[in-house]
């Protein structure tokens, strides 16, 4: 006798619930992964770890492997620290349901875009199995160092034969409405760490001293006075903020040794963290030159700028966030740097998610007519994309 009976839809709510009540700070799994991987190896998706030092991270597959049409998502688990619980109005993994909003930590950033697009390509490859693939790459690792996250995944798929065709980040990208950005690109991130070494001496007796403070002044002054660009097609001008100046002296009669200053750009796509590591290496030799004061600096870049150039991808996506919203969809390359930084290297990427209006904040929510409706709207994207 053959069964008939139709399989309950996925509850992406109940699911990003469950993943709430996972304390996944990171670098912490917290159970998190592992709901997601016997959920998924349930619905008969092929699933493997990808962990790498102290990071847990998740690789899941439906349909056969390097099929020429393979849709991704990728997501994180993991979240940012709770700050005093006492400062919260309900339990940070209590996942209490009120008012129509799910609370807790990683209510909007990101539990439920995981849990939104888990549950859609659940229900779609069992309710219409695609000619195609269906990749979830979900990380323990994206609010943290980053370094063993994402990147993980992408040199474990490298080493196994394992790719995606295009994907999309379920992060949240929209500020005050849903459905009105999707982003297809992201400035790049760098900072830059100057330490000013002078002589200390007595204030009353300046020429006996070197004062570092007045260099470091000069200098900082001159990277934040100087215009950087004027913005290009879809980027919006560079910008660079000066984060601290300190010399960590308390005395009103000591002129310090030294002088540290912290500074970071958000820069498009005329420059890269070479050039402006050169920019900044010049501006700070020119005022050593100048005043006499040793001045070294280091940096870290987080990621290059990157753009997806609008066409098929973002196209698709917007037509489905259009349908489910009746929103069209502003494309962006606003905002700070996510792992779509790593995925550009390895296939076209863009990212859609909910509004982000209280991620990382005390009292954390998110809508939970928002959650199904974005599980409507990632259900709909990859009926097109395998159309």
């Amino acid at each position: 006798m053959t069964d008939t009976t139709t399989a309950p839809e996925t509850d992406p709510v109940a699911l990003t619930a469950a993943l709430i009540r996972c304390p996944s700070v990171t670098p912490e799994e917290g159970g998190a992964l592992v709901l997601l991987e016997e959920l998924l190896t349930g619905a008969g998706f092929e699933c493997h770890r990808a962990d790498r030092g102290e990071v847990s991270n998740l690789f899941a597959r439906w349909g056969a492997k390097g099929h020429a049409r393979t849709f991704g998502f990728n997501g994180h688990t993991d979240v940012v620290p709770v700050g005093d619980p006492a400062d919260w109005s309900v339990d940070p993994f209590g996942a209490v349901e009120k008012d129509g909003l799910l609370w807790g930590r990683g209510a909007t950033d990101m539990k439920s875009g995981v849990a939104a697009f888990a549950a859609a390509a659940i229900d779609f490859v069992r309710d219409t199995p695609p000619d195609g693939a269906v990749i979830l790459t979900i990380t323990g690792d994206e609010e943290g160092p980053a370094t063993h996250g994402t990147t993980a995944i992408l040199d474990w798929m490298a080493a196994n034969g394992e790719a995606m065709t295009d994907c999309l980040v379920g992060e949240p990208t929209c500020p005050e409405r849903m459905g009105e950005m999707i982003k297809i690109g992201r400035r790049g991130s760098i900072s830059a760490w100057f330490t000013a070494q002078g002589v200390q001496g007595h204030s009353a007796y300046p020429h006996r001293a070197r004062n570092p403070l007045p260099a470091m002044a000069r200098l900082m002054d001159r990277l934040a006075s100087h215009r950087l660009d004027e913005g290009t097609e879809h980027f919006d001008p560079s910008t660079l903020a000066v984060v601290t100046i300190d010399t960590g002296n308390p005395a009103t009669n000591v002129i310090p040794a030294k002088c540290r200053a912290t500074v970071n750009i958000r820069f498009n796509d005329i420059h890269s963290g070479a050039s402006l590591t050169e920019w900044m290496r010049a501006e700070a030799d020119r005022v050593a030159a100048e005043t006499g004061i040793e001045i070294t600096m280091t940096t870290k870049l987080t990621g290059e700028a990157f753009l997806t150039p609008p066409g098929a991808l973002s196209e698709m996506v917007s037509s489905a966030v259009a349908a489910e919203t009746n929103v069209v969809p502003e494309l962006s390359t606003t905002g700070g740097t996510s792992d779509a930084r790593f995925i550009k290297d390895h296939c076209p990427v863009v990212e859609f998610g909910l509004v982000g209006q209280t991620m990382h904040q005390v009292d954390e929510t998110v809508p939970v007519d928002q959650i199904r409706q974005l599980k409507r709207i990632y259900t709909r994207i990859l009926r097109e994309y395998f159309a």
